[in-house]
């Protein structure tokens, strides 16, 4: 837009850009503290879904330590942790069979007695009414599009997206123009690569004492399995095929109530052929014989897809800068081989609390970095839970398989109270990891039949995905050429292959040639994999307007 638009604006204490697990956690926290000392805070949470846990997507089995911390009668309270985890089981696959690990060889960190299977979408639902009671003012469909910074160059809040712009950016006569929400503290709860997140990574400098971050794709797909093959309480793990020795990847079933299972997958985002699609392995792995067996007669109800923090304790970067903080997996705190980060949110999310609660409590004013936050971190339960698991993903990135179970050795001697003196530090991103294409054999992924595999349209069917069609393409290109002259010809553009919901299409005329590169926006499932994927790092994912995007039901 050409002219300065005049916006209203409120005054917060604190403002919490994210309604996830971290974000409501820190919601909660601040009104809880409030209360117990008489004083008065008003606090705002912005979500970009249409409804809080429109957008939440994982596993998920949770611990439950972090929400007994913020909760002691979460149960009395109703919070959706209905099925215990009552037997686990983790299998070696093989194109044709499988071998079963025995637990008692795993660590004690991918154990999961008595932890729950659970909708981490519900369960922040439920945290919403809980924050609600605390007098937590919740905004759903309103993202936070851009920063406000104080004079000082300190962060003073955010402004929430505008509405009602059409394709070129000029406004309908729909047109709503987004509000300023200033607030003394800022916390940035966005998720895995948030777009506002990654600004203030950059503008503060924030990782340079840190490893990169690397990421994984995680597939998710919920299903009606025939009663007679559901087991509830059951969870499966599962490595190796269909991925090679030097790819990660990994799958996880996870069964729940009402004869209902969660079927899923993650691939690592720093695998090296750009032939490879993450969508089709994971539809490849549904076709396994011991997979097969248990979805036979089953239905699928529900699909969704996000990208993962995979850079463990050497990625987490500083958390605290002036005005405001970074919480949950917006700072990276997700536990690579327990396969969680609900807990960690909810923790980061209490510990940033606490701290902005002790400033505010003190009289603090705009611009203060709460950074005592940082060291309450370091002193906790989840930085010594990262730290004793540092290493387990980067010997996988040293040494493929092998590597797998160097990492789960040093994990084991871990339990044991061995610990090893060293801390790897892989620092390539994922990007930089992908190949050229005349490097790599092409694929030959089987057609989807229908019944265990589907196409990425059907699946783009169930998220419930919407978007205002007439809007600024949310999917940004630095330079419009680019993937035609230079990812097209070098990496086969890998776009067409990456994303989950078939965004990226490169299309030809009718004689196969002047190949063009089409962005189809609405299909896009706010996964993040483009902005961390391409290998021109030529895409940068914003929030389109608010309301936008899936509508994950029980995911």
């Amino acid at each position: 837009m050409t002219h300065a638009i005049e916006r209203e604006s409120m005054e917060y204490d604190v403002v919490i850009v994210g309604g996830g697990p971290a974000g409501l956690a820190a919601a909660i926290r601040l009104k809880q503290r409030a209360q117990e000392t008489g004083h008065e805070i008003d606090v705002a949470v912005l979500e970009k879904g249409s409804e809080i846990g429109a957008h939440i997507l994982s596993g998920a089995v949770m611990e439950p330590g972090a929400l007994t911390e913020l909760f002691p009668d979460w149960q009395e309270r109703g919070a959706p942790l209905n099925v215990p985890v009552k037997r686990e089981k983790f299998m070696f696959l093989t194109r044709r069979g499988g071998l079963s690990i025995p637990l008692w060889m795993l660590p004690a960190q991918t154990h999961n007695q008595g932890n729950y299977i659970i909708s981490l979408g519900n369960v922040c639902r439920w945290l919403a009414e809980q924050a609600e009671g605390l007098g937590v003012e919740i905004f759903p469909g309103f993202p936070a599009a851009q920063i406000l910074y104080n004079k000082d160059g300190s962060v003073g809040g955010v402004v929430t997206g505008d509405m009602g712009l059409g394709r070129d950016g000029q406004p309908k006569d729909s047109f709503e123009p987004g509000m300023e929400l200033r607030a003394k503290f800022t916390l940035f709860a966005e998720g895995v690569r948030g777009h506002l997140s990654k600004q203030l990574i950059d503008t503060f400098s924030l990782r340079s004492n840190s490893s990169v971050q690397n990421y994984g794709l995680g597939f998710k797909e919920l299903w009606e399995l025939d009663p007679n093959r559901h087991e509830q309480g059951l969870i499966l793990h599962s490595a190796g095929w269909p991925m090679d020795t030097k790819t990660w990847g990994g799958s996880f079933v996870y069964h729940l109530e009402n004869n209902q299972a969660y079927v899923g997958y993650v691939v690592s985002l720093d695998y090296k052929n750009p032939h490879l699609s993450p969508y089709e392995e994971f539809q490849r792995f549904k076709t396994h014989k011991h997979i097969k067996k248990m979805l036979k007669g089953g239905k699928r109800i529900a699909y969704g897809a996000r990208a993962i923090n995979e850079g463990g304790h050497q990625a987490v970067p500083k958390l605290t800068f002036p005005g405001g903080a970074l919480i949950g997996c917006a700072a990276g705190f997700l536990n690579v081989p327990k396969i969680k980060g609900s807990h960690a949110a909810l923790k980061s999310g209490m510990l940033a609390a606490e701290s902005v609660f002790e400033y505010l409590h003190k009289g603090a004013e705009y611009g203060v970095e709460p950074a005592s936050y940082e060291q309450s971190y370091k002193e906790s339960w989840l930085e010594k839970e990262l730290y004793a698991a540092r290493n387990f993903r980067p010997w996988f990135l040293k040494l493929g398989l092998f590597g797998f179970a160097l990492g789960g050795i040093e994990l084991k001697l871990g339990n044991w109270g061995i610990s090893m003196p060293w801390t790897m530090r892989p620092n390539h991103p994922d990007h930089a990891a992908t190949g050229l294409a005349k490097d790599y054999q092409k694929i030959a992924y089987p057609k989807p039949d229908g019944r265990y595999s589907f196409s990425r349209l059907d699946s783009v069917a169930l998220t419930g995905t919407a978007h205002e069609e007439d809007q600024p393409i949310h999917l940004q290109l630095a330079d419009q050429a680019l993937p035609i002259a230079h990812n097209l010809p070098l990496y086969d553009e890998p776009a067409q292959r990456y994303c989950p919901a078939g965004v990226y299409e490169v299309l030809y005329d009718e004689n196969g040639q002047n190949p063009h590169f089409q962005i189809n926006a609405q299909n896009c499932i706010h996964c993040k994999t483009c902005d961390i994927k391409d290998p021109a790092q030529n895409i940068t994912w914003v929030n389109p307007e608010g309301m936008g995007g899936p509508n994950y039901p029980n995911m």
